[in-house]
């Protein structure tokens, strides 16, 4: 199968607190598609719920297989690979990972990210306090996958701080990153395009980023912006605000030139030390 000119979609959604009403919103968003196939659609991060509260998602993790039969018929439907954002897995101890599955055009979960770094901050908005670690278990390994598109590593929002995770992605063969996200306006302002194109440089892969947009029924903003960046650090596509979808092409041949022109992984001389 060719590894060029394959559609790339992320989608930036405006998720609520009911699952049953994100899931109606992406259906609706995948019947708007266009028609290229192979074709990979990545969604951001709590697309399936974003809740008030941890007692709230983890009321949902508890039927979650639920909505991963939706979205494996969903994927079935239109011949698409899916990467389903983050869903709440059920662990133990009234927790739950946020599971980032990626399912292929079968309907198969190929693989599963499990949320490593969690965000436990204090923020300038209106929530102000975020401690992510009170209902989610932090994951602990590393995924990279072979798919059409190329090999696919997988993080979620505030992983994206954490270069080590990316190196350790690239060293596993990772040539596309996924990072769905959540991120809030203050941080989003701040740091969001620099942390995104700086992870596309150093590792030289393509990086995807569907993100949430807007003002939700929880009371939280998020920053939207979904963006999809080359391996030189090139904005394919964005999104800056709204719901909807942007659509890029990941080529591996101008991947592999940039390696090849510019060897860094070859000459990285701190591997030992990382992840």
């Amino acid at each position: 199968m060719s590894m060029l000119n394959t559609n790339i979609i992320a989608l930036q959604m405006c998720s609520g607190i009911n699952p049953d009403d994100n899931m109606a919103t992406l259906g609706e968003a995948l019947n708007k598609l266009p028609t290229a196939r192979p074709m990979l659609v990545c969604l951001p991060e709590a697309f399936l719920v974003f809740s008030k509260s941890g007692h709230d998602t983890l009321a949902v993790a508890k039927r979650i297989t639920h909505y991963k039969q939706q979205l494996s018929a969903l994927c079935k439907k239109h011949n698409i690979w899916l990467n389903a954002g983050t869903i709440p897995e059920p662990h133990k101890n009234n927790k739950y990972f946020a599971a980032s599955h990626l399912f292929n055009s079968q309907g198969e979960c190929v693989a599963t990210y499990n949320k490593m770094h969690l965000f436990d901050v204090d923020v300038a908005d209106k929530t102000a306090s975020y401690r992510e670690s009170d209902f989610t278990q932090a994951g602990d390994d590393v995924v990279v996958v072979a798919t059409p598109f190329g090999k696919i590593g997988l993080t979620v929002c505030y992983d994206l701080r954490f270069s080590g995770l990316f190196s350790a992605l690239t060293r596993q063969g990772a040539e596309i990153i996924l990072v769905p996200s959540a991120f809030t306006v203050p941080t989003g302002q701040a740091h969001w395009q620099p942390l995104l194109k700086a992870r596309a440089i150093e590792t030289q892969c393509y990086v995807i980023a569907a993100a949430q947009y807007g003002t939700h029924q929880n009371g939280r903003q998020t920053y939207g912006h979904s963006i999809i960046i080359s391996p030189w650090g090139e904005q394919i596509a964005t999104l800056e605000s709204g719901v909807g979808f942007i659509s890029g092409y990941a080529d591996l041949n101008q991947l592999n030139k940039i390696r090849r022109d510019m060897p860094v992984q070859s000459h990285q001389r701190f591997r030992e030390h990382l992840l």
